[in-house]
């Protein structure tokens, strides 16, 4: 099944762009209540995914940075610890599960590469469960 079926719209998804500040990286993650969020060029691409781990780190590691401060730094010079690639709008549902197992949403993209939204984690389990329910009564219905 294709996933245009589960994708979240970009008008619906908190996402940041990547030349704001760590500041304003913070600020959306809180407000929104997330771990993690889509980083977007200015041209809407898709650039990364900036998680709450990426931030701490950088925290731990700058001397001197705080909250007072961290609108200084840019998102853009924060090293990103995974890499939440996005998958392409036409990709099948199944093409997904994989990267679902290590990330909590997959950005989807045009062929342009233009962030266009998420599928998230929840959605391709519930996909998955239905496909396991449906097989089950498949299979009790044939055994009867």
């Amino acid at each position: 099944m294709n996933i245009a079926f589960f994708i979240i719209p970009k008008k619906e998804v908190a996402f940041i762009k990547f030349e704001s500040t760590m500041r304003q990286a913070l600020e959306k993650m809180e407000h929104h209540k997330y771990t993690a969020v889509p980083l977007l060029s200015e041209d809407g691409k898709y650039v990364g995914t900036i998680t709450e781990g990426d931030l701490l780190w950088k925290f731990k590691n700058t001397p001197g940075l705080s909250l007072e401060n961290a609108h200084q730094i840019k998102l853009k010079d924060i090293p990103l610890l995974r890499n939440n690639e996005a998958i392409r709008i036409d990709a099948e549902i199944e093409d997904i599960i994989e990267r679902a197992m290590e990330q909590n949403f997959v950005p989807v993209v045009d062929d342009g590469g233009v962030f266009i939204g998420i599928v998230t984690r929840r959605e391709i389990i519930k996909y998955c469960a239905e496909k396991l329910f449906q097989n089950r009564i498949l299979a009790a219905d044939y055994r009867q």
